[in-house]
């Protein structure tokens, strides 16, 4: 055992606090639907953006950053960095979209949007896509990093760490629904950041690493640290910048990201006191996830590079760690091992926590569609409120098996990361253009979604030459020609439905000027949204990356990376306001 009992002890108290939680939100958990999974739709904006960024950082996440630091350098981050892109989109164009709405989950609103019988088809199907097949997927890659930080760093097989914490997990996510998801990820926030930042000042300064100075030039991690990857090589830029950019962010469904919004950021938004306070947990939980956060993974990452460069020597290092099971990834929770007690314990935590807060959230989500947009619908539309939130408990416990016996079954967080983005490659636009153009219908995502996973499919088993990015811009690029083409060979939904979504949401525009019978008495609000998003985007892409200067020691070129940053948020603040 690499833990002392103080570390145990540290670990134990969170676990404990997770169940008190839990039987304290249970009672009013249990009333309703509204407060199962929306928290009674009460939440304030801090209390949902810092939950966001909980949810959106799981074991599996610092385990991801590190197996991209250690194979494409730390300019390897734009793959997720570029997502930033569609989650500023997300809060000046979407969230008050999304609010105004009113409806319990995101598929919901397909009946919403969409008529007939294939809108009733699609909510049932992406009900049962979602809330099991994507859902599991999902939680299988976080519970992956969980088995194999449980054999690095508890010393305990898989398996064990996954029943202990997703026992745990069941329990106060079942009893306490989203309101104790919520409360339990502000304090793994808070856990967290701390622990990664003192976990990452303690590995620094060790001995093998010898400060950060030294790191940085050391001669296993200077080719490594470029923030850009190198522009006279296409190999190189092409697939970590370009298509992440320019592809990736608005033509892949990845769970955080949604193109449009969705999943449980959607869910958070819902679950906000009113439309402004969604706005601002969206653009909080942007602001913390690409900005503020992944520094600290980054620098251990790079640590690793010197402690154990090579594969090989984790496998030294670590001789029962599962064959199957070695990756770059495993090089974070290795480093975690080099952590003294006591602080060992709060990393442990943290880490435990950021699985759990994870898990709980897709538990909790899966469970709405399931119970909201399938079983209520379809099955027994007459259930009360109690038999609602009880088939919630009950599809909660199915999930949690489901994820978990993933988890054991796959090998590497890369993996997961991208099947995740290939199965959604190329449905992304519908999702931003569905709010804007009245002549996309139910079919259009039928079809989009069909094509698009038999497109994966035959890429990732048959046809397997291609590499990744080319996977997912080939395949985006099939799938929009599909969902094209059946857009315009579709009947269009009837015109009540298209004037009812206008009246209650108002997305406005020339996209939806047929069915909008005044004129507005203010002008289209989304490119304003667009240039805030514009604006959002430069300042935290200044701060993250002038950070990262500073970091290095390039003090000049940091400050004014920064201060172009600090302009773009003043701009921002006058042209939002």
């Amino acid at each position: 055992m690499i833990l002392s009992p103080l570390d145990w002890a540290i670990v134990s108290a969170y676990l404990l606090f997770s169940l008190i939680v839990g039987i304290w939100a249970s009672k009013q958990a249990g009333h309703d639907t509204k407060s199962f999974f929306l928290a009674g739709r009460n939440m304030p904006w801090w209390l949902l953006g810092i939950s966001m960024v909980a949810t959106t950082f799981s074991t599996d996440t610092p385990n991801l950053v590190t197996d991209l630091v250690r194979r494409n350098g730390v300019a390897g981050n734009w793959t997720w960095w570029a997502f930033l892109l569609t989650g500023m989109l997300t809060v000046f164009v979407y969230a008050k979209l999304w609010r105004r709405s009113g409806v319990l989950t995101d598929i919901e609103f397909y009946e919403l949007r969409y008529s007939g019988k294939a809108a009733t088809f699609l909510r049932g199907f992406r009900a049962l896509y979602l809330g099991l097949v994507f859902n599991v997927l999902v939680m299988g890659a976080v519970s992956l990093a969980a088995v194999k930080f449980g054999e690095i760093v508890l010393g305990l097989p898989g398996w064990i760490t996954l029943c202990i914490a997703c026992s745990v997990t069941l329990i106060y996510s079942t009893l306490g629904g989203l309101k104790a998801v919520i409360i339990t990820d502000f304090v793994q926030f808070a856990i967290a950041m701390i622990g990664s930042i003192w976990g990452m000042l303690y590995i620094v300064r060790l001995p093998e690493v010898g400060g950060l100075s030294k790191l940085i030039s050391h001669p296993n991690v200077i080719d490594k640290i470029a923030l850009i990857p190198d522009l006279s090589d296409p190999n190189l830029w092409v697939p970590v910048l370009l298509i992440p950019l320019s592809v990736q962010w608005w033509a892949s469904y990845y769970p955080g990201a949604e193109p449009g919004g969705g999943g449980y950021i959607a869910q958070r938004m819902f679950s906000a006191k009113d439309e402004s306070n969604a706005v601002k947990a969206t653009f909080l939980f942007n602001v913390a996830h690409y900005a503020l956060r992944p520094w600290p993974w980054i620098l251990i990452a790079l640590s690793s590079l010197i402690i154990f460069p090579e594969l090989t020597d984790i496998q030294t290092a670590f001789p029962t760690l599962s064959s199957d099971k070695l990756g770059h990834d495993v090089a974070y929770p290795a480093m975690l091992t080099l952590l003294p007690p006591g602080l060992l314990g709060l990393v442990v935590a943290s880490l435990i926590a950021a699985f759990m807060s994870t898990m709980s959230t897709q538990l909790n989500l899966g469970a709405s569609y399931l119970v909201n947009d399938f079983y209520h619908r379809f099955i027994n539309p007459d259930a009360s409120e109690k038999q609602l939130v009880l088939a919630g408990r009950l599809f909660t416990v199915i999930s949690v098996f489901l994820g978990g016996g993933l988890g054991l079954l796959l090998t590497s967080a890369g993996q997961a990361f991208t099947l995740l983005l290939m199965i959604g490659a190329g449905t992304g636009l519908i999702y931003i253009l569905r709010w804007f153009w009245w002549r996309i219908n139910a079919y259009t995502e039928i079809v989009a979604m069909i094509s698009s996973i038999v497109i994966a499919g035959y890429f990732n088993f048959v046809n397997t030459g291609l590499e990744d990015w080319e996977k997912i811009t080939i395949g985006a690029a099939l799938t929009t020609v599909v969902w094209l083409l059946a857009t315009y060979l579709t009947p269009p939904d009837n015109e009540e439905t298209l004037r009812n979504f206008v009246k209650k949401v108002n997305p406005g525009g020339p996209g939806w000027a047929k069915y909008t019978d005044e004129t507005p008495e203010e002008p289209w609000p989304v490119p304003n949204g667009i240039l805030c998003m514009v604006l959002g985007c430069i300042a935290t892409y200044s701060f993250l990356l002038g950070v990262g200067q500073l970091i290095y020691g390039q003090i000049e070129l940091g400050i004014l990376i920064c201060s172009l940053g600090l302009i773009s948020s003043f701009g921002l603040f006058k042209l939002w306001k």
